[in-house]
């Protein structure tokens, strides 16, 4: 474990991004609830956690069963299908296109079953013109489960890139929604490089939830649609908290997040970014004081976490932005799947996989050490926010973790 204060932090003078403001939250819920039966997910108080950890309270907000995909990353690659199916039939039909005009799934959900039911098809034009597009992603998981449900749901098609580490689980949940995977020798980052290659050679829309010098578009709207979650945090928390544990990979989650609670709430909490050991890219940039790539390593258990570089929109957010940088270890994100799958006080239980659990495992590290504590102003009023987000992506390894299946810890929370 590591921490380090950022010497770069001024979000005094900070001016979010256009797209990852409390009015792009808005736009973004809005256009969700035009295309779904879109509801909130939960905000879940972990009382006695914070009392055993010495916070005022502990809140999680719970992105496990978000639209049937279990992550929140169903709010990016999903949402940022539907905008630029949208975008694209504008252009083409040379007048506006609205989300009334697109499928609406009968589920309300993207977990869509086999035979596609939808409550309201496409319109014929605009269903013509989603039909030709092809969109590409590389992922560890949950970005193309998203990407490939979206492109499903429009009548798209979709080729998702996964590396070689990714699990046959994982590859599984992508596979169902009838997308070309491809797997690519090496890391997540390369696999990166080969859909974006494979999409310049092709003429395939690439829609990545990383950004790089001359690619930014098209991945602040990915990170748009993750400030969903804001929106509705400041709709179930009027009183703004005063931390917030953002865990990040190549860190388009954090930023989302960050920029829109500091659009949100004034004064905005304080932003600490949670990174594997294995794979902290962003708190490497912060030390050299600029983006950089780091060598890759050993595996994380964190899978989806596992990036080696900074997307160029995340580092432009977090660099002023983000208070401090910490990383954890393996056995700490398991720790905290542990904390939520056995809690019991409170009925303050989530399931959670190692990925989706790494910010509240940064907090319990800090929290379990008097100097840290000191050092991120962590006390007896502190108000801490995390996120959950995703469930047990990896059913095997989550009951590795906590020595029961997930479906018998959420039968559990569902009895208490």
């Amino acid at each position: 474990m590591t921490l380090l204060i950022n010497p770069q932090c001024q979000p005094g003078e900070f001016v979010a991004h256009p797209l990852l403001d409390r009015h792009a939250a808005r736009a973004a819920a809005a256009l969700l609830a035009d295309v779904f039966d879109y509801a909130p997910t939960a905000l879940v108080s972990l009382g006695e956690t914070a009392r055993r950890c010495g916070v005022a309270s502990m809140l999680v907000k719970d992105e496990g069963a978000r639209l049937g995909l279990k992550s929140f990353k169903a709010l990016g690659g999903a949402y940022a299908v539907i905008r630029l199916v949208l975008q694209q039939a504008t252009r083409q039909l040379g007048r506006p296109v609205v989300a009334a005009e697109l499928p609406r799934p009968a589920s309300g959900s993207l977990a869509l079953p086999p035979a596609g039911t939808l409550d309201q098809p496409a319109s014929a034009d605009v269903a013509a013109i989603a039909s030709s597009m092809t969109f590409a992603c590389a992922t560890d998981g949950n970005h193309g489960q998203s990407v490939a449900a979206g492109a499903r749901l429009v009548g798209a098609r979709a080729v998702i890139f996964v590396h070689a580490g990714v699990s046959e689980q994982r590859r599984q949940a992508i596979a169902r929604f009838g997308c070309e995977m491809r797997v690519v020798k090496g890391s997540y980052d390369d696999a990166v490089a080969e859909s974006a290659r494979a999409s310049a050679a092709n003429g395939w829309t690439l829609l990545s939830d990383t950004a790089w010098p001359g690619y930014t578009d098209v991945p602040a709207w990915v990170m748009q649609g993750y400030t969903t979650m804001v929106y509705e945090i400041a709709q179930q928390l009027p009183l703004a908290p005063t931390h917030v544990f953002l865990h990040a990979g190549v860190g388009g989650f954090a930023a989302a997040v960050a920029s829109c609670m500091h659009s949100s709430y004034q004064p905005g909490p304080r932003v600490v970014i949670v990174e594997p050991s294995l794979a902290a890219c962003l708190h490497a940039s912060v030390r050299a004081g600029q983006r950089i790539r780091i060598e890759p390593g050993p595996p994380t258990s964190m899978a989806m976490l596992e990036c080696y570089e900074p997307s160029l929109l995340a580092w432009e957010v977090l660099a002023p932005l983000a208070y401090a940088f910490m990383t954890v270890e393996d056995s700490d994100a398991v720790e905290a799947v542990r904390v939520l799958a056995h809690a019991s006080l409170d009925a303050e239980v989530v399931v959670s996989g190692e990925s989706g659990s790494a910010g509240l495992a940064g907090f319990l590290v800090a929290a379990a050490n008097p100097a840290l504590r000191e050092a991120l102003a962590l006390d007896a009023s502190s108000r801490v926010l995390v996120f959950n987000t995703e469930s047990a992506t990896d059913e095997s390894r989550y009951e590795a973790a906590v020595n029961t299946s997930a479906a018998l810890v959420a039968r559990g929370a569902a009895a208490s």
